[in-house]
This record gives C-alpha cells, sequence and structure tokens, in this order.
C-alpha cells in the first residue's frame, strides 16, 4: 500500500548539512542527533519542542545510552564515553584511528546490548568502509568492503539483522545468535533497490517486525514486512530523509533526521526544509525502546 497519511511537522528547523543518527530516551523524553559534518550534536525534549545543540571535538555518527548518567558515542577514530551531565568524551575503544580516510556511520544496539557500528570513506570512496560488533569492551570486524554502511537495524527478537550498502541497493537480512548480537549465517537479499529512485539509508523495526527506511534522494519513508514486500511509501518535505527513529511517550511516532549534503545553492534555495529534522504522526505503528549498550560483561 502506498498512502502518504501520516501529519508530518518539523521538530528542529536547525538545517544540517547531515543530520543522521537518531536515538531516544523514554525516560526522560529526549531525542539525540548528529549533524556529523558540522560536528554537532542536537538534544530535543519531544513533547515540548525544547532543542540544545552541543558541539563536538570529532565527527560522530551515532549515539547508545550505556547508563542514566552516560552515552557511548561513535566518532571518526573511536567509541566515546560521554557525560550527558557536562558533555565531557573520552576515549572507550579505538575504531580505525589508524584509518584517516575514514570516519563512522550509521549504528544501532541489538537487543543484547551490542552495537553495531558501520565505518565508510569520508568521501564515500569504493569499498573503504566496514561493519563492527562491539559488546563488553570487544570489538569484531563483521563485513568489510563496503560503501555506505546504512539501514543498521534488529528484529524485536534479535533473531535477524538488517543492513545495506546504499551503494550496492541491496538490503540484507542475517540470521543471529540473539543472545550475543553475532550473526550465525551468511546474509541474504531481502530486497533489491536498483534500478529505484533514491536510495536506501537508515532504518528501524518496529514491534511487529517492519522495517522503516529512509529513501536517500526520493524524499520518502518506505516501510518493508519481513519478507521484504514494501508495504508503505510515506512523503516527507526533505528529498534527502536519512534516518527514521520511533520516539514519543507510546513510540508511536517517528522521528526523521534529512541532510542538505550534496545540494548546491539553488537546490538548497528550493528546497527550505532540506536538513531539518521532521516527526511522523498517525502511523498506527509503535516501536520498542532501544537497548542500552553493554560496556563490560559485570
Amino acid at each position: 500500500m502506498n498512502a502518504n497519511d501520516a501529519r508530518v511537522s518539523v521538530l528542529s528547523d536547525h538545517r544540517c548539512h547531515l543530520g543522521e543518527g537518531p536515538s531516544y530516551d523514554p525516560a526522560t523524553d529526549t531525542a539525540w542527533w548528529f549533524d556529523i559534518l558540522e560536528r554537532r550534536l542536537f538534544e530535543a525534549r519531544i513533547a515540548s519542542g525544547e532543542v540544545r545543540v552541543h558541539n563536538l571535538p570529532a565527527m560522530a555518527s551515532a549515539l547508545a545510552y550505556v547508563d542514566d548518567g552516560h552515552q557511548l558515542v561513535a566518532t571518526a577514530d573511536g567509541l566515546y564515553l560521554r557525560e550527558i551531565a557536562g558533555g565531557a568524551m573520552r576515549l572507550h575503544t579505538r575504531l580505525e584511528d589508524d584509518n584517516g580516510r575514514t570516519r563512522s556511520n550509521d549504528g544501532r544496539v541489538h537487543p543484547a546490548g551490542a552495537l553495531w557500528i558501520g565505518t565508510m570513506g569520508r568521501e564515500a570512496e569504493e569499498g573503504a568502509g566496514s561493519i563492527y560488533w562491539f559488546r563488553d569492551g570487544e570489538l569484531r570486524r563483521l563485513y568489510g568492503n563496503i560503501t555506505i554502511p546504512n539501514a543498521i537495524c534488529f528484529s524485536p527478537d534479535g533473531t535477524v539483522g538488517y543492513f545495506v550498502d546504499t551503494h550496492a541497493g541491496l538490503l540484507q537480512r542475517v540470521d543471529l545468535d540473539p543472545a550475543t548480537g553475532l550473526p550465525v549465517g551468511e546474509p541474504s537479499t531481502l530486497y533489491d533497490h536498483r534500478g529505484e529512485k533514491g536510495g536506501l539509508d537508515g532504518a528501524v523495526v518496529d514491534r511487529e517486525g517492519r522495517i522503516w527506511n529512509a529513501r536517500w534522494g526520493a524524499g520518502c519513508i518506505d516501510c518493508y514486512a519481513p519478507d521484504g514486500m514494501r508495504l508503505r511509501t510515506i512523503a516527507v518535505p526533505a528529498s534527502r530523509p536519512t534516518c527514521p527513529l520511533f520516539v514519543g511517550a507510546g513510540l508511536d511516532r517517528i522521528l526523521v533526521t534529512s541532510a542538505q549534503e550534496g545540494m548546491d545553492d539553488a537546490a538548497r534555495a528550493a528546497e527550505p526544509e532540506a536538513g531539518m529534522t521532521f516527526v511522523l504522526d498517525g502511523l498506527g505503528a509503535r516501536g520498542a525502546a532501544e537497548p542500552r549498550v553493554r560496556l563490560s560483561a559485570s
């Protein structure tokens, strides 16, 4: 079913160069997301719409809660422990810090507390990126030769993982050990996007196992069934949406980040909401609270 029946509103009118990596804490009704290229972290109260902007020392792209006072932030050279109250950051685990050509990109936490985090070339060099698994202080490289890692998300029971190389256009599924979030088989193609408008970007899974994916360059969010059938397409006011996430008291609203990256002055003038952050209502779907990442086995 193709239906633009959702209500769309602007959460933040800050025009991000490359908005990405939204995360949400239900306990405080706080959403977080990044402007990767401008080294900024956004903090928003969903109910009130209040938005704060934090400057960062490096490009960062993904955030996961560790506990009530700390977050784990993926940056261009490592995973950093961030104090929520003051914003202080210290290196926890190095990530391709010996490779100045790459930076972190899409990431999400598996129900077992494992962070999957992707890296990519700073100029999207072909095959320069990878996807890693991190938990209890251990970092493992799962997949290499990836150009733009995106759509990292997991089935509600943790038995299936999804990801895409946007450059390749194939949404992948892989069976996982639900106790660890590690693959137990080889990936297979769930949806072949080649030849369609736009590119598969960030994604999130709802409580029913449906995959909600931002389609970069096509100005929409697509919803897929677990068998790969496209169920819905919802238009958003920016041609370059980057990542959706369920937010709000009922986890029944979707926050959508977007970007202006790659747009010239004329294109930006013609698309005044490019780079803004939106909220979709009236979807008839609910997400699940994001798991906290495990830094140690204790």
